[in-house]
């Protein structure tokens, strides 16, 4: 073994690397925590349209299931069914139009830009 030095010296870190380095891994933080899905739960325009589906298929279904009674009971074979049909559809439509054109409870805005 011999006491002389190496030709080449180690190379040291730099501090600018350094200081780069914590701002990339900052800079990947800030990335990661923007684009973490932010809703939690359902929101109100997916409730809206399940409660519309409901609406539809209850009204329809539930018309059939009347209408089917009617003609079993009074023996008005197809029409009893298909006024029952007419009827739930058009209660259904008639449900979802309305539970459209209400404004929906929480809202939350609009309190404090009223004076």
């Amino acid at each position: 073994m011999s006491d002389e030095k190496p030709a080449r010296e180690p190379i040291h870190e730099d501090a600018r690397i350094d200081a780069l380095e914590a701002r990339l891994k900052a800079a990947r933080e800030r990335e990661e925590q923007r684009n973490r899905p932010q809703v939690k739960g359902v929101d109100a325009n997916y409730r809206s349209g399940n409660r519309a589906l409901a609406n539809l298929l209850g009204g329809i279904i539930g018309g059939l299931v009347i209408g089917f009674a009617i003609d079993a009971l009074l023996g008005i074979a197809p029409w009893g069914l298909l006024t029952g049909l007419f009827l739930g559809t058009v209660s259904a439509f008639r449900s979802i139009i309305l539970s459209a054109n209400t404004r929906p409870a929480d809202g939350g805005e609009g309190k404090d830009g009223e004076g």
